[in-house]
């Protein structure tokens, strides 16, 4: 431990270079994902926006148990949906299994108005908020 402070007195510049690229990774890695919403504040959007809930697991996943009033779009056919998810009006929240998925997601539609669920289906069952299974 020495040695690391002694480097950061011989070579504060080096040094404070790095602390920048840091943080410039977090703030643009936090960008490139999209807004995160918690699954509290997600029953606030859809009450007050209308916020469309677009579920991006595959069809079985989504069968075992889904967020009431989401609609299954997989990741995977997310093209094809395109220009219907970007001409909505309304915000769109995408929901995956652990929240990573939906920030590509958001940055593949372009939407503005776009949210990814934070930590996804796997934070919201965490949280022990229900899921609607398909018959």
């Amino acid at each position: 431990m020495e040695r690391w402070f002694e480097f950061m007195g011989h070579h504060p510049f080096l040094f404070g270079l790095l602390a920048v690229l840091i943080v410039l990774f977090f703030v643009i890695e936090g960008k490139r994902n999209g807004r995160k919403i918690s699954p509290q504040s997600l029953g606030i959007l859809v009450k007050a926006q209308n916020a469309m809930l677009i579920d991006l697991r595959d069809a079985k996943d989504y069968r075992e148990g889904h967020i009431s009033g989401s609609r299954n779009i997989p990741y995977s056919s997310l093209a094809n949906h395109t220009e219907e998810l970007q001409t909505a009006g309304r915000p769109l929240v995408f929901i995956c299994n652990l929240g990573q998925v939906a920030g590509s997601a958001i940055a593949q539609v372009g939407y503005a108005d776009s949210y990814r669920l934070d930590g996804g289906v796997s934070n919201w069952k965490a949280q022990g908020l229900p899921l609607i299974k398909a018959k």
